[in-house]
């Protein structure tokens, strides 16, 4: 069973941390990420959500407002720095409730118990929904839109992807290619055995290494710096391909 979550919070640093943490659970993926409500309405009337980790105290609609507005729930593990909210919280029937900064091990005894309550209800989640396939599964490569035209991808020419608010730039070799999209939605375009997301602005591709220096990846002459919430990852890999 794969769950599809989302993950709203109007602080960037958590969602980097939830994002990490999904990222170690391969029964959990990652749709988006939305820094307020109403982001995350628009999310939900386009995707299938089985799971949204919902931050209570945000700007405009708080988490619970949110929910009191919302016909079709998916199920909820809410996220916050206050721990006064947790009777509220559970009043609206949460699968449980997570106090900032979340340990890791409270993370996966929260998700653990949304699974639970997902097959028991019989839920298929989302291993059936074509949604939910790679857009990669049958290609190694990609279409993105610049200067005005479609442009071919080709997965082993990229060196490295750099975020820039709303745009990403996609480093090739001969080119860089400015498109509209977010990290989010490319990293689930790109094969995970290629492409490693080491920091909240960088993806490199993992072929194209030239070194490693601290915290710091070199590609050519490029400098790419590795996040903190990223490392465990990026580090589990290095030593899964070190010969030494």
């Amino acid at each position: 069973m794969t769950i599809r979550c989302l993950a709203v919070d109007d602080e960037p640093l958590a969602l980097d941390i939830i994002e990490s943490y999904v990222s170690k659970l391969p029964f959990l993926k990652l749709v988006k990420t939305c820094s307020s409500a109403t982001e995350a309405m628009q999310v939900l009337q386009e995707e299938q959500v089985d799971l949204m980790f919902l931050d209570i105290e945000m700007p405009e609609l708080t988490g619970i407002q949110f929910l009191n507005i919302l016909k079709h729930q998916p199920l909820i593990i809410f996220t916050t720095a206050y721990p006064d909210y947790a009777l509220e919280g559970f009043n609206q029937d949460a699968v449980d409730y997570l106090l900032k900064p979340i340990p890791f091990d409270r993370f996966l005894k929260a998700v653990t118990k949304a699974q639970e309550r997902l097959q028991r209800s019989g839920s298929k989640a989302s291993e059936a929904a074509p949604a939910a396939q790679p857009a990669t599964a049958e290609h190694d490569f990609i279409f993105v839109k610049a200067d005005y035209k479609t442009i071919r991808v080709d997965f082993k020419d990229i060196l490295w992807i750099e975020g820039l608010k709303d745009y990403i730039i996609i480093q090739t070799k001969d080119q860089k290619i400015i498109t509209l999209l977010s990290m989010n939605k490319m990293m689930e375009k790109l094969p995970d055995s290629k492409f490693l997301r080491v920091h909240r602005s960088f993806i490199v591709s993992l072929q194209k290494i030239d070194s490693i220096e601290k915290s710091r990846i070199r590609i050519g002459n490029k400098e790419i710096p590795i996040g903190e919430v990223y490392k465990e990852a990026f580090l589990k890999w290095v030593e899964e391909n070190n010969i030494q």
